[in-house]
């Protein structure tokens, strides 16, 4: 797919797939790099780990895959900066999803661009993404749910989400999904008693302006990185 065509779609739905960005053996590398790192730090429940890139250089290669750079600039121009990127843990025993949300909320400043990379299958059995495409255009209200103890406490309320336009994103090990900052979201609860793993990494225009982000401290140009 030609750069404009990858532009053009993503300007229309606000998401885009790589397919298979890294080969199953690649995956298998990431994900045990993965659990190194969070072994290390002393994490052995369900949940999220920020800064993975901090932690391993291992991420911060995998970062600036060339097929990933080469996405997010036909996306994004020719100044791509990675911020920041977490592991997403959904053990054989975890039955949590993510509500209906967007990220900008969580940062402001310029819009930014994430990317969702499965490091299991993932399926609506075991938690893959969920998207209402061209929901980046909308202007929405968020619900307050700062008291929730699980976290998302900006989250779209029910009635913003229309059923009928609702994708599932099934998702091979290895296959990369790049959305934008105000794309509605959510994920299934993982009831599958198998694993559902995933690197999420977050990039930005780098000429554009933004608050001193504390939690990006392996920040980098990945357009020199190649």
């Amino acid at each position: 797919m030609t750069s404009t065509t990858i532009k053009e779609q993503f300007q229309q739905d606000g998401y885009y797939v790589l397919k298979q960005m890294f080969s199953e053996v690649e995956t298998a590398e990431l994900k045990l790099e993965a659990q190194r790192v969070l072994e290390l730090n002393g994490v052995d429940k369900s949940g999220v780990y920020v800064g993975m890139a901090v932690a391993s250089p291992r991420f911060k290669e995998a970062a600036a895959h060339p097929l990933l750079v080469n996405a997010l600039e036909a996306i994004i121009g020719d100044d791509v900066v990675f911020l920041s990127d977490k592991v997403v843990f959904k053990n054989a025993t975890t039955d949590f999803g993510s509500p209906w949300h967007q990220d900008y909320p969580y940062w402001h400043g310029s819009h930014k661009f994430s990317v969702w990379i499965a490091l299991d299958d993932a399926t609506p059995d075991n938690g893959c993404l969920r998207i209402v495409p061209g929901s980046h255009h909308v202007d929405e209200e968020h619900a307050d749910f700062s008291d929730r103890e699980e976290g998302f406490s900006n989250r779209l309320k029910d009635e913003a989400i229309d059923p009928a336009r609702i994708v599932d994103l099934a998702a091979s090990r290895g296959d990369a999904i790049v959305f934008h900052d105000l794309l509605f979201h959510s994920s299934y609860p993982n009831r599958s008693g198998k694993d559902r793993w995933a690197l999420i990494s977050t990039y930005k225009d780098g000429t554009l302006e933004d608050p001193v982000y504390s939690w990006a401290k392996a920040a980098f140009r990945v357009n020199g990185e190649r």
